[in-house]
């Protein structure tokens, strides 16, 4: 184990991941030594080093080091086992990417042949048909999806490690409208939302990539940040195409990394605004965190209890939302 994860170090080097991911180095001393600012908090002041011969770094600002596989841990917000998997993924992603592609057309083809799934959509406000196309929004009844898969030619092994089945055989994934997750280009994740009694949200155990759709959003210099895929969805249907969204009020530092690739660019937060208060409380966070990299942060408030989705599925116009990011305003 302790020979292959070294290998895997060796294959992957660490500046090389960082420069990846707009890490802007500069040399410090030695020809091996680089600094530049940390990509996993707030800094202002260069302070985070890699040692290129060694592979390791070290952030004088946070007190945070280690080797690669530290760094992605800390940077996309996962698991030792998910980071290791994550890493063997980028250096042989032909059989999952070919998997996780057969999955979605798999559940693409599914919704259009349950009625439910589709009057789910309805009432959640989507409706168009070449958006729901364009996203890849598809279904997962639950109970077919291994016998399709092994007819193709997929191992019980690597479904399982996909997480795409339970180790009794049983899709993950059942009574759920299901959107692709993609990063630059290819399908990383796979986000199901239940249409029953079930915890309404899952993902794969695997990382969920950067923002939702970035590649289409990152040309705006005015990004709109949501919660949720549905707010994302009644957003885009309505003309508001700089919409993104992280799935959840937590970003990973790989995301803000995401936002702060214009200088000057402003993000307008519409989380939910909860009973619990859990979303006005995450977009105070993330608008603290934002304007403490130099990002013009704006606070959208809906009407008490609504998301997006739910203010344009009770009526609301691309006009009132347009009002209600006009009276955005910053901490």
């Amino acid at each position: 184990m302790a020979e292959n994860l070294e290998r895997l170090k060796q294959r992957i080097p660490l500046l090389k991941y960082l420069q990846r991911h707009n890490w802007k180095p500069c040399r410090a001393g030695t020809r091996q030594e680089f600094v530049g600012l940390c990509p996993l908090h707030q800094d202002t002041r260069p302070s985070f080093y890699v040692n290129a011969a060694k592979n390791l770094f070290y952030c004088h600002g946070c007190g945070r080091g280690g080797d690669l596989i530290r760094f992605v841990q800390l940077f996309l917000d996962l698991t030792f086992h998910q980071t290791v998997a994550l890493l063997q993924q980028e250096l042989t992603p032909a059989p999952v990417s070919r998997l996780l592609v057969e999955t979605a057309a798999f559940y693409q083809f599914q919704l259009q042949r349950h009625p439910e799934a589709i009057r789910y959509l309805e009432q959640r406000g989507l409706h168009d048909p070449a958006l729901i196309e364009e996203m890849g929004i598809g279904y997962a009844p639950g109970g077919n999806l291994r016998r399709h898969l092994t007819a193709l030619g997929y191992s019980f092994e690597l479904l399982l490690d996909s997480g795409l089945i339970s180790s009794q055989g049983r899709d993950a994934f059942c009574h759920r409208v299901i959107f692709p997750c993609r990063q630059r280009g290819q399908i990383v994740n796979l986000y199901g939302r239940s249409i029953g009694a079930a915890f309404p949200h899952r993902l794969l155990p695997r990382t969920k990539g950067g923002l939702f759709a970035w590649e289409s959003v990152s040309g705006f210099s005015t990004v709109i940040l949501v919660e949720g895929l549905f707010d994302v969805a009644v957003l885009w249907q309505d003309g508001f195409r700089n919409t993104t969204c992280a799935i959840g009020t937590q970003l990973t530092p790989a995301q803000v990394s995401q936002l702060t690739e214009q200088p000057r660019r402003s993000v307008y937060i519409a989380f939910d605004q909860d009973d619990n208060q859990a979303g006005q409380k995450g977009s105070r966070q993330l608008a603290h965190r934002l304007q403490g990299i130099g990002i013009r942060a704006y606070i959208v408030q809906l009407p008490h209890g609504h998301d997006p989705n739910s203010y344009f599925v009770a009526g609301a116009t691309a006009a009132d939302f347009t009002d209600c990011l006009e009276r955005a305003q910053q901490l």
